[in-house]
């Protein structure tokens, strides 16, 4: 099973405005209206990160355990509902469960001069 990302040879899509994303929360994207969120974006402060949603332990395995939640209760580690494993945020390494030291798949992103947030090319 696949996730496919975003088609990067569209050129840069915006996905939302900066306040759009809820600082130390997560929130799902599906720019090619797929009808499931291939992608998710982690805010921390003025930092975001974004992740393909398929876990590497079985790949196209969906992150969240329901919309937009793809964090631990305090908003520290990506947790993977299918299995639990746990990511770091920054990194994408799993820490902890059955994919020990394999990566999610970074999606670029880049921030506008007015806040938008768009998909760029990798």
């Amino acid at each position: 099973m696949s996730s496919p990302v975003p088609d990067p040879r569209q050129g840069p899509r915006r996905l939302c405005h900066l306040a759009d994303l809820p600082d130390r929360a997560s929130r799902g994207f599906d720019p090619d209206a797929r009808g499931r969120d291939v992608l998710f974006v982690v805010r921390r402060g003025d930092r975001l990160v974004a992740w393909r949603n398929a876990c590497p332990h079985i790949d196209g395995a969906p992150m969240a355990w329901r919309k937009h939640a793809y964090l631990n209760a305090d908003g520290s580690r990506i947790v993977c509902a299918a299995h639990g494993a746990q990511f770091d945020i920054d990194s994408g390494e799993c820490l902890l469960g059955p994919c020990l030291g394999q990566r999610l798949t970074p999606v670029p992103l880049a921030v506008g001069e007015g806040g938008d947030v768009f998909l760029i090319d990798p």
